[in-house]
């Protein structure tokens, strides 16, 4: 293996005798980090990569801002040849917000991925910002590592590089061929990795750290493949524990942590993430003590909330081994004689492996043929993996009167052998009327069209709130090419707030983030609901890349769906305002209403509803502002209703 060191004086020798001596050549496990924009970063994501060059970010190195023209121009050259750049910064000292700031500052153009809990470079053998590391996506190794060129040194720059070490070394791994200089001694500023104060004890720290984020799905009869049961399970998995953790596969949570506070926050922090690797890269040792596994006992009854005042039995179904199953929409007669307010409900499937999600509402009567999905019009709770039970926020409930029925929506996937699904729901009243209902509005945009083979396409649409609100949580809901998703509030005086950031949206985990704290909002406040779709081949989970996908139930088409649960301010349970009118027609225009600006011009406005429409535009537009209001738009939404009961009883 050849290696250079650059010698200027005796002060230089006696650096650079402090720096890394790592070789190259090392193997690189793959990785999920967010970048200084938020956004989640795989290192192997792009499949058809021919190499990968990753350059070691430190705010305020001046090593780092001067190597960054040539760096951006080695980019400019070889990104069209398929080489990936990225940065990577595990300061201890740097923030997102202070990284983006220098990114701004400087002109960084790319993806800087944030290391905050020291995983990943460790792993790499990082010891100084400035090193570049070129990684074969084939083989997984790095195949140089080091200076960027002879260009910069510490206090001194030549006018131009005389040897280019990465760019020869890309040359060579894209031609299929080996590095002739595989590692080169580079200056930096020292990257502070430090080391735990304290052997890492697996009683104390590490079974605790399970039991609080892991063991409610890992344990016998749990929704996970296995029990963390014992030491013995933990030990015989960790390296598979450690790649789910780098991959933020597990633990299931992928709220952005700096972005809101949430309740039943299952992700593990920075410092945890950083325990949690340590220990197993140093041999996921037993240790001394007792262990707490152990003395774990699973919840005894089959309701975790208790027994419940009713249970809903849904109808059995049949699950085929393969295939696609449509959505399924059972109704359920209410055999309850008086009315109640449900504050808590829990969703156990009969088959956890088949039962995507389960969705629950009520009605006073059962719905039409071709009006099954009205369980969104008096919405009581969602169940998906690792959202079992829902308590509905203090002092809210959904009123269900009686009679009437309960309406299910059912999402089944099968999974290599039949079986049969008998779903039950548990149900908890409140003694007596709460203060306030608990409403829950989707925001969804059925007219998406993904083009295909596109990595980032984005949809979005809006729910402007009438009145003040206070809103509880939010659900975010995409299909397999669901990249990521987000929530933002625009305020009446123009300020904006993101309140949600899921950047690595999984379709597998269907989580409800409820706010630590309730978010109170004044009318006028538009919710903007956003996804990023990835139909491109290096989705793994894409089902077809070459599709124009539109919107549609089925896993294999796309859904831009946020659910926002939600109080008025001003409604209590004895005097409701709610109007679903005014809700259908506000989730209407927060589909169309391109500028989203509150407003529906005739340009918005649908092609063929606009020509229909025609010179009564004039008669819709009371205050002869040329564009329609919320209430405007009411009017025009009773109209098409009453039309289309028209025709339907003409059909009849």
């Amino acid at each position: 293996m050849s290696k250079i060191i650059f010698i200027g004086n005796c002060l230089l020798v006696a650096v650079l005798l402090s720096f890394n001596t790592v070789s190259a050549n090392t193997k690189v496990d793959d990785f999920v980090l967010l970048d200084q924009s938020g956004d989640a970063q795989a290192l192997f994501y792009d499949k058809e990569a021919k190499a990968i060059v990753v350059m070691i970010h430190g705010n305020g190195c001046q090593i780092v801002r001067s190597i960054l023209p040539d760096y951006k121009a080695l980019r400019d050259e070889y990104e069209s040849k398929g080489v990936r750049f990225l940065m990577l910064n595990a300061n201890l000292q740097d923030t997102r917000v202070t990284i983006a700031s220098e990114a701004a500052e400087w002109g960084i153009d790319m993806p800087i991925l944030i290391d905050s809990a020291q995983v990943i470079a460790p792993s790499l053998n990082v010891t100084r910002t400035g090193e570049v590391l070129v990684i074969n996506p084939v083989s997984r190794e790095i195949s140089y590592r080091g200076a960027l060129n002879d260009r910069v040194h510490f206090e001194r720059q030549k006018k131009e590089a005389s040897e280019h070490y990465v760019k020869n070394a890309l040359d060579a791994v894209l031609a299929g061929k080996a590095v002739a200089l595989s590692e080169v001694k580079s200056v930096g500023c020292i990257v502070n990795l430090p080391k735990p104060e304290q052997a890492i004890t697996y009683s104390e720290t590490i079974a605790p750290m399970l039991l609080d984020k892991c063991v409610a799905c890992h344990q016998e009869g749990g929704i996970a493949p296995w029990a963390m049961s014992e030491y013995r399970m933990i030990q015989g998995f960790a390296p598979m524990i450690r790649e789910v953790v780098r991959t933020k596969r597990m633990p299931p949570w992928h709220a952005d942590p700096e972005i809101g506070q949430w309740q039943h926050d299952a992700g593990l922090s920075a410092e945890e993430t950083k325990i949690l690797i340590s220990w197993i890269e140093a041999g996921a040792k037993r240790g001394a003590g007792e262990d707490p596994l152990l003395a774990f006992k699973p919840n005894e009854t089959q309701w975790p909330l208790g027994e419940p005042d009713l249970i809903v039995e849904v109808p059995a179904f049949e699950v085929p081994a393969s295939g696609i199953v449509d959505y399924q929409f059972p109704v359920v007669q209410n055999t309850l004689d008086k009315d109640a307010w449900v504050v808590a409900a829990t969703v156990l499937p009969g088959d956890t492996q088949a039962v995507h999600h389960v969705l629950l509402g009520s009605a006073d009567q059962p719905p039409a043929a071709d009006d099954l999905e009205n369980v969104f019009q008096n919405y009581i709770m969602g169940y998906a993996p690792g959202n079992e039970s829902a308590h509905m926020p203090e002092g809210t409930g959904v009123f269900v009167p009686k009679g009437g029925v309960y309406l299910l929506q059912v999402h089944y996937t099968p999974y290599g052998k039949k079986s049969t699904d008998t779903t039950k729901v548990g149900l908890y009243f409140a003694d007596k009327p709460p203060q306030n209902f608990l409403r829950n509005h989707v925001i969804a945009n059925s007219r998406l069209s993904i083009p295909p083979y596109a990595a980032r396409h984005e949809e979005k649409a809006y729910f402007e709130f009438w009145n003040d609100a206070v809103i509880y949580g939010l659900v975010p809901h995409a299909h397999y090419r669901g990249r990521s998703s987000s929530f933002d509030l625009v305020y009446p005086d123009g300020r904006s707030e993101v309140i949600l950031s899921v950047p690595n949206y999984d379709f597998n985990w269907q989580r409800t983030y409820a706010f630590t704290e309730p978010k109170s909002v004044p009318a006028g406040t538009k919710i903007i609901h956003r996804t990023v779709y990835d139909n491109s081949a290096n989705n793994l989970g894409n089902p077809d890349p070459s599709r124009q996908v539109p919107w549609g139930l089925q896993s294999e088409d796309e859904m831009l769906y946020g659910s926002v649960s939600y109080s008025w301010v001003d409604e209590t349970s004895a005097e409701p305002i709610h109007s679903y009118l005014t809700s259908e027609t506000a989730q209407w225009m927060g589909v169309i209403d391109k500028d989203m600006d509150g407003l529906i011009s005739e340009a918005e406005m649908p092609s063929r509803l606009r020509e229909s429409i025609g010179w009564k535009w004039k008669l819709l537009d009371q205050d002869d502002d040329g564009q329609l209001n919320l209430t405007e738009m009411e009017v025009l939404m009773v109209k098409m209703m009453e039309k289309k009961k028209q025709q339907k009883t003409a059909k009849n």
